[in-house]
């Protein structure tokens, strides 16, 4: 049964709408206190609650003529609080959304409390110089060669955006209505957005077939760039995928690298979900090649537990970035001896997002990432041993902690018809999956990366998946 409601705390004084610069208020610190142990009651009461809401009352949405006390504000928090979706629980295993590190939630705190702007160095001076070195270090740390950088973003929709437009500039072809960019038929959604913004026709994207495995083959990739070239139209980019989102495959980056290197195109690899893998050298072979690339998409969000939103767009040339984005920001002091950030990429205003990466990666160090990885591959490992054991099942799996099946023979009606009547079981046993359609079928997929889901539960999942067959 889910956890009952915290009790709030009797009225108190309410609190100044901005904290005083002169001293610390009681109230304030009160109101904060009292906000943390709501959310660590809500997440301590995770397991026994449902990864899903069940009947919930929503808060009302608009202010009131007059601001509310302390007690009026924590009890709506707690009640949209009640209605949000649980990545604690150890069922939660629909989608590549893990439970929080607790020192990124700080991280999180800080940001929002300092409110400093990377837009430019003076309004982050600390930050500014510490967004510069980690994302040098997570670059180089990937493969990419000394004096490689980036840019945070805001998820791997605007990571990929970016890289794209720059790779269409430093290849001159700003302007090219004909310009296309190549991908295997399983690569994000978010390239289809990218080329809507970059004012490119749905038919720029040339999606090429996967094989057995949902890899893209290099040797279709070369026949069709071997067409493009006789035909004269010009490529942006080639972007290959580590870990593509329904069954975790891992485009072959060394031999897709060698083939873009021989006819100098650009390679932007999509590693939302696979790069962080590159880390930690136990598990770097899973990306191998992943250095290779100019530019690369990384989302620890994903995975390592850093809050939303945590993506980042490296590059083996990251002054490509201030030679593509860059406007002078006449209004901003000059930076010193490095371009502000908001003149390295689309983002202007940009809250201070590497805080919270950088204090989680700092509490894990480099043995807690590799056991994150480890354990999220351990136990994608043992669903896939419990439900292979079967024996009625198609499973798709990749490198990684993403699994999708659904049992072998059916239609698109049926299975669609399995899909949602077996997730239905499921999340009664309080197991959630998701529901990806996938080569013309519904499949159900689990996400292995949730560090409180125990061998009992994946034992519960493959009894109840059994059962629907």
């Amino acid at each position: 049964m889910p956890q009952a409601p915290r009790p709030l705390p009797a009225s108190g004084p309410s609190f100044a709408p901005f904290p005083d610069p002169g001293g610390v208020d009681p109230a304030l610190a009160a109101f904060l206190a009292e906000a943390s142990s709501l959310l660590l009651s809500w997440c301590a009461g995770a397991s026994s609650a449902t990864p899903l809401p069940t009947l919930w009352v929503p808060p009302p949405a608009a202010p009131q003529a007059t601001g509310l006390p302390p007690e009026v504000l924590l009890g709506d928090l707690q009640r949209l609080m009640e209605g949000s979706y649980n990545p604690h629980h150890p069922g939660a295993l629909a989608h590549l959304d893990p439970p929080p590190l607790m020192a990124s939630v700080v991280g999180d705190l800080i940001a929002a409390g300092l409110n400093n702007n990377l837009l430019a160095e003076e309004l982050s001076p600390s930050l500014s110089r510490l967004e510069r070195s980690l994302c040098a270090w997570l670059a180089v740390r990937l493969g990419l060669p000394p004096g490689a950088g980036g840019v945070p973003a805001s998820g791997g929709s605007l990571s990929n955006l970016m890289a794209l437009v720059v790779a269409r500039h430093a290849r001159g072809l700003d302007g090219v209505g004909q310009a296309v960019i190549l991908c295997s038929a399983d690569a994000h959604v978010s390239l289809g957005k990218a080329l809507r913004v970059m004012g490119l026709p749905p038919s720029a994207l040339l999606a090429l077939p996967v094989d057995a495995d949902g890899r893209l083959d290099p040797a279709l990739l070369a026949e069709r760039l071997s067409a493009l070239e006789r035909s004269g139209v010009p490529v942006i980019a080639v972007v290959a995928t580590a870990g593509t989102t329904v069954r975790g495959a891992v485009d072959p980056l060394e031999a897709i690298a060698a083939l873009c290197r021989s006819r100098d195109l650009w390679l932007h690899v999509d590693g939302a979900i696979g790069a962080v893998f590159g880390l930690v050298e136990p598990q770097a072979h899973r990306v191998a090649g992943l250095g290779l690339a100019d530019s690369i998409t990384m989302n620890p969000q994903k995975l390592l537990g850093i809050t939303k939103t945590s993506s980042l767009l490296l590059l083996a040339r990251p002054s490509l970035l201030e030679a593509t984005f860059a406007t002078g920001l006449p209004y901003m002091e000059p930076g010193q001896g490095h371009a502000h950030g908001g003149e390295t990429g689309l983002q202007g205003t940009r809250p201070a997002e590497i805080l919270k990466l950088w204090l989680g990666l700092r509490h894990l160090g480099l043995e807690g990432i590799a056991g994150l990885l480890e354990g999220a591959i351990r136990r994608r490992r043992l669903l896939e041993a419990l439900l292979a054991a079967d024996g009625r099942l198609e499973i798709r799996g990749g490198a990684f902690h993403l699994l999708s099946f659904l049992p072998a023979g059916l239609d698109a009606e049926a299975s669609d018809r399995w899909s949602q009547h077996t997730r239905q079981r499921l999340l009664a046993e309080r197991l959630m999956l998701s529901r990806p359609f996938y080569q013309g079928l519904h499949h159900l997929k689990a996400v292995l990366g949730n560090p409180h889901t125990q061998p009992q539960h994946l034992e519960a999942l493959a009894r109840c998946v059994g059962a629907s067959l």
